[in-house]
C-alpha cells in the first residue's frame, strides 16, 4: 500500500521534481525554447519541421528524441524492475545525471548541439528512475501523467470512493517541487546563463550522497510495491 511507502520517497520525489523543473526552464529560455525534460512538444516540432521540409532541425530534434532514449534505456539496464527497493544503486544514476548536466555546459556555451543531446539524456536518464507504488506509475519529469492521476482521484472521491491521501500528498509533491524548479531554473538563468545547469547537477550528487548514506545506515534491501 501506498501508506506503508517510507518517507525518503517523497523527498526524493520533490527533490527529483525540483531538478527536472530547473533543467526544463534553462533549456525553454536557451535551448531555442525548446523543452528538454519531456518531448510531446519535441516531437510535435519533429513532425511540423518534417512536413515543411527543415530538414536540419528534423535532425537535430529527432537527435534529442534518440538522446533522450539512449537515457531511458541506461537507466532501465542499470535498474530492473519497477518498484521500489532501497537496495537498487539509483546513487549511480543520479551521479552519470550530474556528469551529463555538467559536461553539457561547456557544450552549450560554445554553441554545439552536443550539449541538447547531454542535457535530453540526463532528463531520460531520470524520467526512466520511475517507480510503481501501488499500481501507480511516478514520474518526476513532466506532470501531465501526474495531474491527470490526481484529476481521476479527486473524480473517484466525487463519486463516493475512498480517497488516498498519501497517494495524494506524493502527486502534489512532485508537482510542488517541478513548479518551484522551474521558477530557480528561470532566476539562475538570467545571471549564469547555462551554468546555471550546475546547480541542478550539483543536487543530483547531493541527493546521490545522501541516498547511499541512508542505504548504508539502513542496511537492507527492502521492495515497496
Amino acid at each position: 500500500m501506498i501508506s506503508q511507502l517510507p518517507r525518503w520517497v517523497e523527498y526524493g520525489a520533490f527533490v527529483l521534481a525540483f531538478i527536472a523543473g530547473c533543467v526544463n526552464a534553462i533549456g525553454l529560455l536557451g535551448f531555442e525554447h525548446q523543452a528538454i525534460s519531456h518531448l510531446s512538444g519535441t516531437a510535435t516540432l519533429l513532425g511540423t519541421g518534417l512536413s515543411h521540409g527543415q530538414l536540419p532541425t528534423a535532425l537535430h530534434l529527432g537527435g534529442i528524441l534518440i538522446s533522450f532514449l539512449v537515457g531511458a534505456t541506461l537507466s532501465g539496464v542499470m535498474l530492473p524492475g519497477s518498484s521500489l527497493k532501497l537496495g537498487r544503486h539509483y546513487e549511480t544514476l543520479l551521479a552519470i545525471e550530474g556528469l551529463l548536466l555538467l559536461t553539457a555546459i561547456p557544450c552549450l556555451d560554445g554553441g554545439a548541439m552536443l550539449g541538447h543531446y547531454l542535457a535530453s539524456m540526463a532528463c531520460g536518464l531520470q524520467n526512466a528512475m520511475a517507480t510503481t507504488y501501488s499500481g501507480a506509475v511516478v514520474r518526476t519529469t513532466h506532470l501531465t501523467g501526474i495531474i491527470t492521476d490526481l484529476g481521476l482521484m479527486l473524480g473517484n472521491a466525487v463519486r463516493g470512493r475512498p480517497f488516498d491521501r498519501r497517494k495524494a500528498w506524493l502527486l502534489m509533491t512532485i508537482v510542488v517541487g517541478f513548479i518551484l524548479g522551474g521558477g530557480v531554473g528561470a532566476w539562475l538563468f538570467t545571471g549564469l546563463h547555462f551554468m546555471a545547469l550546475a546547480i541542478p547537477a550539483a543536487i543530483c550528487f547531493v541527493l546521490a550522497l545522501s541516498y547511499r548514506f541512508y542505504r548504508q545506515q539502513r542496511g537492507g534491501d527492502r521492495t515497496t510495491s
